[in-house]
């Protein structure tokens, strides 16, 4: 069979010039997609940096289509609809970024980090948890711990935030011990109120040995003490308090009051909190003191001292002047002082409350976690008139 070379000589050039021509236009297509793929990120970032999160998102998923493969506008996407609660969309786009098989461990785990914040800030904490404890042995597992530790304090879960505070700081991460006497407390009071009055002491005692200086444990302690009619340690631990921690005073100074009466140590404390008020005037002191005054039997008459007066005169207090007015009442005339002590005691309900210097949640009470950024030890012992 004879075989005609012309033919092949002749479609050679046309060969060519086809490939030639295909490979201009794949790489004029592909010019044409890498222009419009950083374009549209860096119209995303323009509109982010603008605050249009909507043009934002719009910009992002349009990069996003353009080149599936890119994970840090996945990030930047998810993120954005964390941002703007939109935690059904978030959480699809950290799962498809977890289930992409080219995907660098880094970038694994920094979406299972991501994935585990939707469902966080979602309210999903359950499936939170999952999400973090699976990042236990990656780079990511100091950041996954905390966010764990944020869970189980919010869950009230205080055994397994202990393990997790302990595995902190067995790892270098910090000083967790004043944390962990907060939890041990907190189960002491559960126990309190099942009058399990022993175990709960000796969690007391263990939160005092984790967290010597820790002042929590002492007070809880020597109300444990005064519920089961033990006065003397509990008037011995608030007295030590008062030598120890000033700072304590206004948190303790009533129930120091109390339980010198019950000892017959009137005189004792009157002299003790005296001393304490004459360097730090305080409204807790001065109700404690007068307190004191009025069920300090067989006390001189003639050497009581009007301790409300006395702390205005060196510091302004509306709570001090309502409180003043009222104990004169019987001195002046009913008609004209009621409407005047009703309308201060209104005035200065607000100012008797605590507030949280972290977050600024006012209370009633005070609070060694705040009910509102779920803060430790974040409420001065002060009133809010005092701060």
């Amino acid at each position: 069979m004879n075989i005609d070379l012309s033919w092949i000589f002749i479609g050679l050039p046309f060969a060519f010039i086809l490939g030639w021509i295909s490979s201009k236009i794949d790489l004029k297509q592909l010019r044409i997609e890498n222009r419009q793929a950083p374009k549209s990120y860096f119209k995303g970032l323009n509109f982010l940096l603008n605050d249009e999160q909507d043009k934002a998102i719009d910009a992002f998923v349009e990069a996003v289509q353009l080149d599936p493969d890119t994970a840090e506008l996945h990030f930047a996407l998810g993120n954005l609809f964390r941002r703007r609660g939109e935690f059904d969309k978030s959480v699809r786009v950290h799962e498809h970024l977890i289930a992409r098989a080219d995907l660098s461990q880094a970038d694994h785990d920094r979406a299972q980090y991501a994935l585990a914040l939707d469902f966080l800030r979602a309210g999903l904490l359950d499936r939170a948890e999952t999400a973090l404890k699976k990042l236990n042995l990656s780079e990511l597992s100091v950041q996954a711990d905390i966010a764990l530790l944020a869970i189980f304090e919010r869950t009230r879960d205080w055994q397994q935030a202990k393990l997790v505070a302990q595995r902190l700081q067995q790892q270098g991460n910090g000083d967790f011990s004043v944390r962990q006497s907060h939890y041990l407390c907190e189960q002491a009071l559960g126990l309190i109120t099942k009058k399990q009055f022993l175990e709960a002491q000796q969690l007391l005692e263990l939160a005092q040995t984790l967290a010597p200086q820790h002042l929590r444990p002492k007070v809880e302690l020597a109300q444990l003490y005064q519920i089961n009619h033990q006065y003397v340690p509990a008037f011995e631990i608030l007295h030590l308090l008062l030598n120890s921690h000033v700072s304590a005073a206004p948190l303790i100074a009533m129930p120091y009051a109390q339980l010198a009466k019950q000892l017959g140590l009137c005189h004792q404390a009157q002299n003790n909190l005296e001393k304490i008020q004459e360097k730090n005037q305080c409204i807790d002191i001065a109700a404690a003191l007068d307190w004191l005054s009025k069920e300090n039997i067989g006390f001189d008459q003639n050497k009581k001292s009007d301790y409300y007066l006395e702390h205005l005169q060196h510091e302004p207090s509306l709570i001090a002047a309502g409180r003043w007015l009222l104990s004169h009442q019987d001195k002046m005339e009913k008609p004209i002082l009621e409407p005047i002590c009703n309308a201060i005691t209104k005035a200065s309900r607000p100012l008797l409350k605590y507030r949280c210097a972290s977050c600024g949640f006012e209370g009633q009470n005070h609070y060694w976690n705040c009910p509102g950024c779920q803060s430790w030890d974040s409420y001065p012992t002060k009133r809010i008139e005092e701060l």
